[in-house]
């Protein structure tokens, strides 16, 4: 499980992907939740833009998982 550090109150989907190295640019975001299952929260989630809070869990195709934390 790796975690995901925000300064802000949220990041979207699209944003942790890029973050995270799944995708290159923020453009393939689309693409990518059009081709793969994303689960957040144990709900499947294919919006770029969902907005991802602190405590959020994110679960990948491949097998990893995020949590999103407040940075300190």
């Amino acid at each position: 499980m790796e975690q995901i550090e925000i300064e802000s109150e949220y990041i979207t989907l699209g944003q942790l992907l890029k973050e995270a190295g799944v995708i290159d640019t923020g453009g393939m975001a689309k693409w990518y939740l059009s081709e793969y299952i994303v689960y957040v929260n144990g709900e499947e989630e294919n919006r770029r833009g969902k907005k991802l809070r602190p405590d959020d869990q994110i679960d990948l195709v491949d097998g990893r998982t995020f949590v999103i934390v407040t940075k300190v």
